[in-house]
């Protein structure tokens, strides 16, 4: 059994870029990460991800959301999660 307080855990949230990402972008990246079928297409297809949605959600992403997804070349979905909070990083 763990004690109470004897793990405390040590990273710090920047608050400031997680306000960044809309929910679209969130529910997006979740409905990738849930589904391997999902994650190839964002990947290999993103203009078709986007307009097609997942399980008959459709994402609402703004435009520069969608052009940032479509712009970035991506070999795994962990990639592309740092390139978007990179790119959302530098508004």
């Amino acid at each position: 059994m763990i004690a109470p307080l004897t793990y405390q855990d040590t990273q710090q949230i920047n608050l400031n870029a997680q306000s960044k990402i809309s929910s679209g972008l969130s529910r997006m990246f979740a409905a990738a990460v849930v589904n391997q079928q999902f994650c190839h297409t964002l990947l290999h297809d993103p203009c078709s991800a986007i307009q097609n949605g997942y399980l008959g959600e459709i994402f609402s992403l703004s435009n520069a959301e969608e052009d940032l997804i479509i712009s970035i070349r991506a070999s795994s979905l962990s990639d592309l999660a740092k390139q978007v909070n990179r790119s959302l990083s530098n508004y």
